[in-house]
């Protein structure tokens, strides 16, 4: 079911096996979804899949592919950012963007009994109000929707020990970096790029970044190039030289080497798999 008030979307869709169709998912493609996935489903996110230990919440900004692989009972909540902007509202809410300003890992959160009763309550709320068309129908959807983002990111800051004020600093240097890397990863290859913009020198960078990931500015960086790389081989019909010169690469021999070399496949063959 979606609701439309003139140029903001939000609707909910139950997601599994069974019921979700690829050409269904292909029109929200542009949407910003929240996930509910019950514990041993299995789906998958970009190419990877996952089997979740608990009830679990995922965060999925627009153009990341997601499919039910083995899940029975989850749902799936999407909008449009005219309905609700994740940039303008985390930053009233204080969230800080900690759910979908985030490229270094896939945003999760795992929900304990409780945790999961609670969440599934505010998704049946959603449903009920998604049947009404009354005047406060709109921002009773936007409130319940702010809810979950709240209650999650608050999951979310417990899980990963943000306690202390030197942490949670590390943490939005952190996320910081992974915004420009989702600014500038079709143009900018090297640490030394991204130091640039941040005013301190590479070996710096890399050492802010060690505190608080397991992964290295490097490895980042070139991680998201990847991605977007899998994403254009399997959903466009780009050629492998379009997506070179598209992410930035003038020798498109250059590139399938790096992508050979980051993947162990090459990205034709890449393509015939998927």
């Amino acid at each position: 079911m979606i609701k439309e008030f003139s140029f903001k979307k939000f609707g909910n869709l139950e997601f599994s096996k069974s019921s979700v169709q690829n050409d269904t998912l292909n029109k929200i493609n542009e949407h910003i979804k929240v996930l509910f996935i019950p514990q041993k489903a299995i789906i998958q996110v970009d190419f990877q899949e996952i089997e979740m230990k608990t009830d679990t919440l995922l965060f999925i900004n627009p153009y990341v592919i997601v499919k039910p692989c083995e899940t029975i009972g989850g749902q799936l909540m999407h909008f449009n950012k005219d309905f609700y902007c994740v940039e303008i509202h985390d930053h009233e809410v204080a969230c800080d963007g900690i759910l979908y300003n985030n490229v270094f890992e896939i945003p999760f959160i795992n929900l304990n009994e409780e945790q999961s009763a609670d969440i599934q309550k505010i998704i049946s709320d959603i449903q009920s109000e998604l049947k009404n068309e009354d005047s406060g129908t709109e921002e009773m959807l936007r409130t319940l929707l702010k809810l979950i983002i709240l209650k999650s990111t608050r999951i979310w800051k417990q899980q990963h020990q943000l306690a202390d004020n030197i942490q949670q600093a590390d943490v939005q240097f952190l996320r910081k970096f992974s915004k420009l890397v989702e600014q500038h990863f079709k143009t900018l290859h090297t640490v030394a790029d991204y130091a640039d913009l941040l005013c301190i020198t590479p070996k710096n960078l890399s050492k802010k970044i060690s505190l608080v990931s397991k992964d290295t500015p490097n490895e980042i960086i070139k991680n998201r190039i990847i991605l977007e790389s899998k994403r254009l081989l399997v959903h466009t019909t780009m050629s492998v030289k379009e997506i070179a010169y598209t992410l930035n690469y003038e020798d498109d021999a250059y590139f399938v080497r790096f992508f050979t070399k980051h993947t162990g496949i090459s990205p034709t063959s890449f393509r015939k798999q998927f």
